[in-house]
């Protein structure tokens, strides 16, 4: 851990570089390893003070929007482009700017196929196969709206040279494995029709315990039974899986009928939403988690439900103190609000063990948002 002290304006994102460049080694090995492409992910991380290093290691980028794809084209050689719905007033740019464009159904692709000539052209399929428990992040659900199911995919459109799966979230190789069986299973008819296959995101190949052989055993097996696809896959969150923090100060102690709550400076409904939506508890430097008896972590916001956990630590917290809660670089910056006019956090790195700030925000960011 790097001296905190240099964080002088809390709350702040930090990127840990080095644990940032160990992601990106350890992806660049896999590609060298496997028959498998990884495009980065914009919706996951979009901090672009780093799109320069991830450019040198993903072969790509994906956007869900226009503003991903103008956000990615000057770093990236190849965009790769995938929304549930294309706004008409956009789609002129998107297919000017990107490579490889996912249509999420038939009627979005019918619509708008001449008007992507040079693009390469997918359709997202429903493998009907998924292990995400949160109904939110279930695209596999029944009723979903994302993707094409089999029964409604007997031949290919003519023009469609590809397919496109996402199913995983924050999945291990296992999880790739069967998606890969059920799409051979529903989807097999089609498969030596395309030419390319992205799997989507969800693959956490640089967490801990992810095994790695599993992976690379897994797509060389599939790529030798169909050697005449190529295969993508578009995490987000595994180029910065534990690569960084938010920065936050304790402002207030609060009691209420033997629960106390530490009151921080930022937010978990405008500054970590998924910690509600999932949900989960990050882990905070110095304190662990436990069920009964230790103090909630509660957000800035007026949201009455803007906290999380219950925690021990290792020494009495006091009005003042930094705490540090991990893993707070995938789907946070790109999620954040600025609910109830609360300032987003700053945006920092540590390099060398120096802290910079990259970007500060305040109240004209704030006032431009709105009318």
């Amino acid at each position: 851990m790097f001296d905190t002290n240099q964080i002088s304006h809390t709350p702040a994102f930090v990127l840990d570089y080095g644990r940032f460049e160990k992601n990106l080694q350890l992806i660049k090995d896999l590609q060298q390893q496997v028959p498998v492409s990884f495009l980065f992910a914009l919706k996951g991380f979009a901090m672009h003070a780093v799109f320069a290093e991830l450019a040198e290691t993903a072969c790509g980028a994906t956007a869900s929007s226009l503003n991903e794809a103008l956000l990615a084209s000057p770093y990236f050689g190849e965009v790769h482009a995938y929304a549930p719905v294309y706004q008409d007033r956009e789609f002129e740019t998107i297919a000017r700017i990107a490579k490889h464009i996912t249509f999420n159904s038939l009627s979005q692709y019918e619509k708008h196929k001449n008007d992507c000539p040079n693009a390469k052209k997918s359709l997202r399929i429903n493998p009907l196969y998924s292990t995400v428990e949160t109904p939110l992040y279930d695209p596999c659900a029944r009723g979903s709206r994302l993707g094409v199911l089999p029964e409604d995919l007997e031949v290919l459109p003519h023009g469609i040279t590809g397919l496109h799966a996402h199913n995983l979230c924050e999945s291990g190789a296992g999880e790739l494995e069967q998606t890969l069986v059920s799409i051979e299973k529903h989807y097999g008819h089609l498969l030596p029709f395309i030419s390319h296959l992205n799997l989507g995101g969800g693959h956490l190949v640089t967490r801990r315990g992810y095994d790695l052989e599993l992976f690379k055993a897994i797509l060389t097996s599939f790529s030798l039974r169909h050697p005449h696809i190529k295969l993508y896959v578009e995490p987000g969150a595994a180029f910065v899986w534990e690569t960084g923090y938010l920065a936050t100060r304790i402002v207030d102690i609060v009691q209420n009928r033997g629960i106390t709550t530490l009151m921080l400076d930022s937010s978990f409904a405008a500054h970590m939403p998924d910690c509600l939506e999932m949900p989960y508890c990050p882990v905070v430097v110095g304190a662990k988690l436990t069920k009964e008896g230790g103090y909630r972590l509660g957000g800035c916001s007026c949201l009455a439900g803007d906290w999380v956990g219950s925690y021990e630590f290792k020494k009495p917290p006091k009005v003042g103190d930094m705490l540090m809660l991990c893993d707070m670089m995938h789907y946070t910056m790109v999620k954040t609000t600025m609910f109830n006019g609360i300032a987003l956090p700053d945006i920092g790195i540590v390099r060398n063990s120096l802290y910079q700030v990259v970007k500060s925000f305040g109240f004209d960011d704030y006032q431009r948002r709105l009318s």
